[in-house]
């Protein structure tokens, strides 16, 4: 997957998708951002009051072949009726049900059975707020390839951090000897630098 610039936005605040997409691409033009770099999140923070609309919403950004995604699946709304009824090409895992995967033997079932399902859809998974090393290695195991968190980069403004050789080593490899010595507690320095 490239580098993507994601836009969440709330299920009931979109009213006319045509007319957000055109504004959203006039934008990206004015700024000389490529629109397919483009990747529209859609938050289960609130239930949908229209399906139809939203449904709709999704339509019209695949329509101009515009990546779509859920974020924070399953920490809100819907969930397993979201993946049916909109089929987003990007299903973000919350963070919640990635803390300490590593040491939960029901949060990797979960989570194992949920990348599956994406699998058989089509759909591509992303580990939202990985911490820690073990957290990346236990969800490279389920098979995610795709991660977001501390453990990588900090949230910036119009800036792509660096990270590290060795964390992408060890999460590549699942091998934490790829960090030469370095532990958890190294990068909780790193997750706590502005």
């Amino acid at each position: 997957m490239e580098t993507l610039l994601s836009i969440n936005f709330l299920p009931n605040a979109v009213y006319q998708p045509a007319a957000c997409l055109r504004k959203t691409f006039e934008a990206a033009t004015a700024a000389n951002f490529p629109v397919h770099h483009l990747m529209f999140e859609v938050t289960e923070t609130e239930p949908a009051r229209d399906a139809g609309h939203l449904r709709s919403i999704f339509k019209e950004y695949k329509r101009h072949g515009m990546i779509t995604a859920i974020d924070d699946f399953g920490a809100g709304h819907s969930g397993l009726n979201m993946l049916a009824d909109f089929q987003p090409d990007v299903v973000k895992l919350d963070m919640a049900l990635i803390r300490n995967i590593h040491l939960d033997r029901v949060r990797r079932s979960i989570a194992k059975s949920i990348i599956s399902l994406c699998a058989d859809l089509n759909m591509s998974v992303i580990a939202e707020g990985v911490e820690t090393l073990h957290e990346a290695i236990a969800m490279r195991e389920l098979g995610v390839r795709l991660f977001q968190g501390y453990l990588f980069a900090r949230p910036a403004v119009e800036q792509l951090p660096l990270v590290p050789a060795q964390i992408i080593a060890a999460v590549c490899t699942g091998h934490e000897a790829a960090l030469l010595g370095a532990t958890d507690q190294d990068f909780q320095q790193r997750r706590a630098r502005p």
